[in-house]
C-alpha cells in the first residue's frame, strides 16, 4: 500500500501507529489533503501560532512542521504516531509542540485548524477551551470527510466562535471556514458531566460517574458496560486488576469496590478517559489502590503480574471497522496474565471473540449472553 502523501511542503512518508501490517491503513485521507492543498492555494499566512486540533496520524503536523505547529489530540496513538512521522521524515520532535485536551491550551492562536472528530461533544469541549484564545484575525478552517460533517458540526463552529460557511466537496472531504466573533457570548462548558448510575448493576449502583467530552456514551451507561456490571468475576483476596479500554472507569471502580484490597490499573489510549475514569474512582471513595495511565495497551506491564483483565474491546478505528484493536488486548492480555489469570471479555455476539480467545488460550468460557451481548471468561494456563 502507498505511504507516502503529497503535499504542497512536499511528499512525507506517513504511517498509522502502531503499525499493523494486516491492516495497512492510510495514515490520512482526503480531508487532510484538501485543508493542506487550501492553505497553499490561498497563501494563508502561517505566522503566529498555528494549532491544530484533532490530528488522527500526524500528517498535518508532520506536512506543516516548517511552521512550528501545536498539535492538541485527545489521542495517544495519535500522539506517538506523530512522534514517529516527524522521526520518518527528518524532523525533529521539539519543532512542534504536542499537547493533550487535559493541557492548557496556548494562550493565543493565529491560525486554528481542526479535524472535526468523530464526537461531538468533544469539539464543543476543545472549541471552547480554545475560544477564549482566537481573536478577530484568526485564521479558522475545520476538515473532515462529508459524512463527519453534520448541520450539528456547524452549528457548533457558528455558536462558539463566529459565523460559519462550507466549501464544495472534493473526494467527498469538505471544509469549514469559520470568522472568529470575540464579542460573541459563549455557553458555559458542560463537560465533564456528572450523572448517577442505575440501581441494581452490582457495587456501582446509585455511585457517580464523571465523564469528560468525547468519551463514549457520555451521558448514561451504555448497554453493553451495563451487561458486563451484572456478570462481573467476584474477586477474593489482594488482587491485580486492568481495566484495558477503561473509558470513564465504572467496571474498574466496581471491582475495586467489590474487594478493597484490589490494586486496580485503569488503562486507556484516550486522555478524557483516563481523567474520566480518574473522576470516577476519587468521586466515589473507593478505598482500594487505583492507578491510571494513558498509553497502547498493555504495553509497559510486566509480562505475568497481573491476576485478572477486563476489556469492552473498540471495534472502530475511526472510520475503519477492524479487529485489529481487539486483537492486540486480547494477546497483551495473555502476555501480562500469571498463570491462572483471566481474562473476561465483553463484546457484541456478532464479532466473534470467542474465536480469537480460543487461538491464544486454547479455550474459553460463555459467561453470560443476551441476543446482543456476550461475556467470555479465558484462563492463562
Amino acid at each position: 500500500m502507498n505511504d507516502r502523501m503529497t503535499t504542497p511542503w512536499g511528499e512525507l512518508a506517513l504511517t498509522r501507529f502502531p503499525e499493523d501490517p494486516r491492516e495497512r491503513l492510510r495514515a490520512w485521507d482526503a480531508s487532510d489533503e484538501y485543508l493542506l492543498q487550501h492553505l497553499a492555494d490561498e497563501r494563508v499566512p502561517l505566522s503566529g501560532t498555528v494549532v491544530v486540533a484533532g490530528d488522527r496520524w500526524g500528517a498535518l503536523v508532520t506536512a506543516l512542521a516548517g511552521h512550528r505547529p501545536v498539535q492538541i489530540t485527545d489521542s495517544f496513538l495519535a500522539r506517538e504516531a506523530t512522534r514517529a512521522n516527524l522521526a520518518r521524515n527528518g524532523v525533529g520532535v521539539g519543532t512542534v509542540g504536542l499537547l493533550t485536551t487535559q493541557d492548557p491550551p496556548p494562550e493565543r492562536i493565529d491560525v486554528l485548524l481542526v479535524r472535526v472528530p468523530k464526537s461531538l461533544a468533544l469539539l464543543e469541549d476543545l472549541l471552547l477551551r480554545l475560544a477564549p484564545a482566537v481573536h478577530a484575525g484568526t485564521v479558522v478552517v475545520g476538515t473532515g470527510m462529508v459524512k463527519e460533517i453534520h448541520t450539528s458540526t456547524l452549528r457548533l463552529f457558528e455558536r462558539i466562535l463566529g459565523p460559519t460557511r462550507t466549501s464544495l466537496a472534493r473526494k467527498k472531504a469538505r471544509l469549514i471556514f469559520c470568522a472568529p466573533d470575540p464579542s460573541l457570548e459563549r455557553p458555559a462548558n458542560p463537560w465533564p458531566y456528572v450523572y448517577t448510575l442505575p440501581e441494581g448493576i452490582g457495587p456501582v449502583s446509585g455511585r457517580t460517574v464523571v465523564n469528560h467530552a468525547g468519551v463514549f456514551c457520555a451521558d448514561r451507561l451504555d448497554v453493553g458496560t451495563r451487561f458486563f456490571l451484572t456478570h462481573l468475576p467476584r474477586t477474593r483476596g489482594p488482587r491485580r486488576v486492568v481495566d484495558l479500554g477503561c473509558g470513564n472507569g465504572v467496571v474498574g471502580t466496581a471491582v475495586a469496590l467489590a474487594n478493597p484490597d484490589a490494586e486496580v490499573l485503569f488503562i486507556d489510549e484516550s486522555f478524557q478517559a483516563v481523567a474520566s475514569a480518574e473522576a470516577t474512582f476519587k468521586a466515589n471513595g473507593v478505598p482500594g489502590h487505583g492507578e491510571f495511565r494513558v498509553g497502547d495497551g498493555l504495553t509497559g506491564v510486566p509480562d505475568g503480574s497481573v491476576d485478572l483483565v477486563l476489556t469492552n474491546p473498540p471495534f472502530h478505528s475511526h472510520q475503519a471497522t477492524t479487529d485489529a484493536t481487539a486483537w492486540r488486548m486480547f494477546t497483551g492480555a495473555r502476555r501480562v496474565l500469571r498463570p491462572g489469570g483471566e481474562l473476561w471479555v465483553v463484546g457484541n455476539r456478532h464479532l466473534g471473540y470467542h474465536v480469537k480467545l480460543r487461538r491464544l488460550f486454547g479455550a474459553g468460557e460463555v459467561v453470560a449472553g443476551n441476543p446482543k451481548f456476550v461475556v467470555l471468561r479465558a484462563v492463562r494456563r
